[in-house]
């Protein structure tokens, strides 16, 4: 090749510093093995490079080309408006030693790598295209940011590296609906939160859009405000002219930047592969060597050659089944794709290794597993389906010798079917490649199944955790949902193709064409989904949620389910008896107050004798005509003094207990470990709390002696201890701080009693002469004000009048005004965006804030107020859980962490490191998040949960 490009040639600029974040964030955590330096973003960096190279070469090889990056933070930008991006959140702690890999990687790929003190990559950028325009050269900036797009005009586009499509002038209208000559102005209207570009306050870029095509430009806008009919919208546009027009030389490109490097000197070259492969090999790059040694072979070249094209999988194929997979035989809305698709069977262990090539070569594969019984940890695995590429999926029949379902399949289909040992051997490679994004729709459960095959599969992406971030509160986040959201179709449910009821089979029984368009369709659509998901998150600013809270979480939560919890069955049988005995005794004292026997379960049984026999007052009716017996109706009447109504609800408790944990636990004990695994449902709660299913962990009565007795039946193995590690007031100390109460905050900080403090600034009593009554009063208020109790509440709650209860709340919010401020700040931020923040900026959607009904629109109203401070607590543990099992691993130290129950995590741990354990969870869990008041861990241990706790 030439050693400069003709003077018709191209000019490609990359928006270096723009795609360092997208790579970062578009991988998972990558770290070189020898010494654990981080290198996801320099992968995903040398992965677009490497593309970019192969498309100028697929294009004829001709062209300029540089790399540019963002020199510092302080730019002229600065000089005009000192606050400009002061607000910017520091790179992540792993991203920052990459920033010199990268630009080293760019001169190892014998690229231009240019930088300048005192502006920014899209001035460099904007001055090139410039220059390359005067001299007639067409130019193509690798980017989709939307300052850059300014420069669209004819003979300079913008091409979307991740969604590798061109960006003209149609998507910039499409976009933001104005040209790109306008979108300097229209950014000074919106302004910029994320770079601190003030702009007019409440115009969004629909707003912007309206006013610029009526007044054409911002300055005649601004000259001409007066007219606009809106009152509002005009004084507010009146108002921030200035911030507007100082927004404008904020946003603008400064495209005459006195340039350190010549266009001419923007030479694309052949990279030296004595250079660039030692230092690919270097940072462990193993995959893209092989695939640049097979793009460029021993002597480089910056295009591929003919002779060099590697051969596709399909090449290694004796049947070449992977070269044209036909469509799928499925039809119909159910499982039409926005992409065309192709699914086909594989047919042979060569087959399934050349989709793996293909995974390698795009760094991508959606996965879907099918399992008999489905969704059974301890089930076979009997198909797989995997993608490489949106639109194309394969699905791998398997037959395992242990799997009656599959021994009882007679037929020619059943010679189709992989053996299941070998399939997963030629597997294992490509679901471990740390270099290959797994993508999956609630990873969790596959990653079981596979590691009983002692498959780790990772890194993985999960698109149940992407739609959880994205719409907590607000969506479901079902593989359907999902699709119907962001694909406009919904895949086919799995009991149209193996039935229901007496027709229902399993799944190795379904015809094998309607078995693969089924599955294939799955790991095609998660793959799909995926992509529409992480650019969603990307612009939503939720991507540190979904990476450092929530996809970290997933192997920790897998580690705990399969370790287990040991419950001792004896104990369990005899506190079922007592149960038993005590219900026993509870039915004849209600039957005594009633005055005849009836169904207690029975809720319109119930009513009857309170309402109508017994002519208790407060009865309410639903909809059905029945009257309501639920909890809330019948701790109102015991509250008043019946007796009946007690005796209920400790029927019910002790019922409940004895039905979920006491009756059931013995059943759910592992005859393979002794053990109960509970499973962690990670996108129930809104708020971002865990939950847990078979068993349900978390409603165990914390409280109450009912509940330790519970616990008691949960120990600790032989030779070992249970060590709990619980948050202290964890929601009132977050309440100090984001409501930025001075006195709370000091009294957390001196480690004074937050609830006697409470009682003697509200009550107006002495500390030293308070009694336990009134301390209790205090407390209650102090939770109940985070879950936006009423006067009612409190009083059913204290049994006390409801006129003191009042007077207790408004004393409250008159001792600490910051709280009620907090309270009316929470509520309205919800009620202009739809959804409220943690401290780590994960959002909980509150779709009730606007609700008709005054009854619903006061829970969302309460639920805005506790969200915040609940999700954050929320967050904290999740922080605290995936840095525990970080340290635990450091540590060397044989405990396990077990459970995760509210604000409490559960260890247990050889007798010899209960107290090590102790020090590193203290440690570890208080320095999961910095506050105005202290984090506090309290520890304990014992022989059983009880007596840890």
């Amino acid at each position: 090749m030439p050693a400069t490009a003709p003077a018709a040639a191209p000019l490609y600029l990359v928006d270096g510093s723009g795609y360092i974040f997208r790579a970062y964030h578009a991988l998972p955590p990558l770290t070189r093995k020898r010494d654990g330096m981080p290198t996801g973003a320099v992968y995903g960096f040398c992965n677009m490079l490497a593309k970019l190279l192969a498309d100028i070469g697929a294009q004829g090889g001709a062209g300029q080309v540089a790399v540019l990056f963002d020199a510092g933070r302080k730019t002229f930008r600065s000089d005009i408006y000192q606050d400009y991006k002061a607000h910017r959140p520091p790179p992540p702690e792993d991203l920052v030693p990459q920033f010199k890999l990268i630009r080293d990687a760019v001169r190892a790929f014998n690229l231009p790598c240019i930088e300048q003190e005192g502006f920014e990559a899209d001035d460099l950028i904007a001055t090139y295209a410039r220059l390359a325009r005067e001299q007639g050269h067409d130019v193509v900036v690798v980017s989709s940011d939307k300052d850059l797009m300014q420069l669209i005009r004819p003979g300079v586009r913008l091409h979307d590296p991740l969604k590798d499509r061109p960006i003209g002038e149609e998507q910039v209208f499409e976009k933001f609906g104005v040209a790109p000559t306008k979108l300097a102005d229209l950014l000074a209207l919106t302004g910029d939160t994320s770079d601190n570009v003030p702009g007019i306050p409440g115009v969004g870029p629909k707003t912007a859009a309206e006013l610029l095509g009526a007044y054409g430009d911002l300055e005649t806008l601004l000259a001409r405000a007066a007219e606009i009919k809106q009152p509002k919208r005009r004084e507010v546009v009146m108002a921030n002219a200035d911030k507007a027009r100082i927004s404008r030389k904020l946003v603008a490109l400064e495209d005459h930047v006195p340039l350190q490097h010549e266009l001419g000197e923007l030479v694309l070259r052949d990279p030296d592969l004595r250079v660039l492969l030692p230092f690919l090999e270097d940072l462990e790059f193993t995959n893209l060597v092989t695939r640049l040694r097979a793009r460029y072979g021993t002597d480089g070249g910056v295009a591929a050659r003919a002779d060099a094209t590697p051969p596709t999988p399909a090449a290694r194929r004796p049947d070449s089944a992977l070269s044209e997979p036909p469509p799928p035989p499925l039809a119909g809305p159910a499982v039409r794709p926005s992409i065309p698709s192709r699914y086909a069977t594989l047919t042979s262990l060569e087959g399934l290794a050349a989709l793996c090539d293909e995974a390698r070569m795009s760094g991508f594969l959606g996965v879907h597993l099918e399992s008999e019984p489905p969704d059974d940890p301890h089930g076979d695995i009997v198909g797989v389906a995997l993608s490489a590429k949106p639109g194309i999926a394969w699905y791998a029949p398997l037959a395992a010798a242990t799997s009656q379902a599959n021994l009882a399949i007679e037929g020619p289909e059943e010679e189709q079917r992989f053996e299941l040992s070998a399939a997963l051997e030629v597997l294992k490679p490509i679901l471990e490649d740390p270099s290959v994004l797994k993508v999956l729709h609630d990873a969790k459960g596959p990653m079981k199944l596979l590691a009983r095959k002692r498959i780790d599969m990772t890194p993985i992406d999960d698109t149940l955790l992407l739609s959880f971030v994205l719409g907590g509160g607000r969506d479901d986040h079902g593989l359907g949902d999902i699709c119907d959201r962001e694909l406009g179709r919904r895949p086919t449910e799995r009991k149209e193709v193996v039935g229901s009821g007496k027709a229902q089979v399993t799944f190795p029984e379904v015809a094998l064409d309607r078995a693969t368009a089924y599955a294939a369709s799955l790991a095609d659509s998660v793959l799909q989904a995926r992509n529409c998901l992480r650019r969603k998150i990307t612009a939503e600013h939720l991507v540190s949620v979904y990476e450092t809270i929530e996809r970290p979480l997933v192997p920790v939560l897998l580690a705990m389910e399969n370790a287990g919890v040991r419950v001792d069955p004896e104990a369990l049988k005899a506190l079922s008896e007592d149960f038993g005995a005590r219900m026993a005794q509870h039915e004849s004292d209600v039957y005594r107050l009633a005055g005849r026997t009836f169904n207690i379960g029975s809720p319109k049984q119930l009513g009857e004798i309170l309402f109508d026999e017994m002519k208790l007052e407060g009865g309410r009716k639903t909809k059905t005509g029945a009257w309501s017996t639920d909890a809330d109706v019948l701790e109102e009447l015991a509250g008043q003094g019946n007796a009946l109504p007690q005796k209920i609800l400790d029927w019910r408790l002790v019922s409940k207990l004895k039905s979920t944990y006491t009756d059931t636990l013995g059943s759910q004990i592992d005859r393979a470990t002794g053990r109960v695994h509970t499973s962690y449902l990670m996108a129930g709660a809104a708020t971002g709390r865990l939950a847990s299913t078979e068993p349900n962990l978390q409603n165990i009565p914390i409280r109450t002696e009912e509940g330790r007795r519970i616990r008691r039946a949960f120990v600790a193995a032989r030779g070992n201890k249970m060590v709990s590690a619980d948050y202290s007031q964890i929601e009132l100390r977050l309440l100090a701080h984001v409501a930025q109460i001075d006195s709370l905050k000091k009294a957390f900080r001196d480690g004074v009693d937050i609830h006697a403090l409470t009682a003697s600034q509200v009550f107006g009593i002495p500390l030293d002469q308070l009694d336990k009554t009134t301390r209790a009063r205090a407390k209650a208020i102090n939770f109940g004000i985070i879950y936006g109790i009423s006067a009612f509440g409190l009083a059913r709650q204290l049994g006390i009048p409801r006129g003191d209860a009042g007077r207790y709340i408004e004393a409250y919010f008159e001792r600490y005004p910051g709280i009620r401020d907090y309270m009316e700040r929470a509520k309205a931020y919800a009620k202009r965006n739809g959804y409220v923040t943690t401290l780590f900026g994960r959002r909980i959607h509150v779709p009730g804030i606007h609700d008709r009904n005054a009854a619903h629109r006061a829970f969302s109203e309460r639920a805005s107020i506790n969200a915040p401070l609940q999700g954050t607590a929320a967050d904290i543990l999740k922080r605290a859980m995936v840095r525990m099992h970080r340290a635990l691993e450091q540590s060397r130290l044989k405990a396990r962490m077990l459970l995760s129950v509210h604000d409490e995590l559960l260890f247990e741990a050889p007798n010899g490191e209960v107290e090590a354990l102790k020090a590193l969870a203290k440690k570890t869990m208080e320095g999961a998040a910095v506050l105005d008041v202290p984090l506090i861990v309290e520890t304990g241990s014992g022989d059983s949960w009880d007596e840890a706790h």
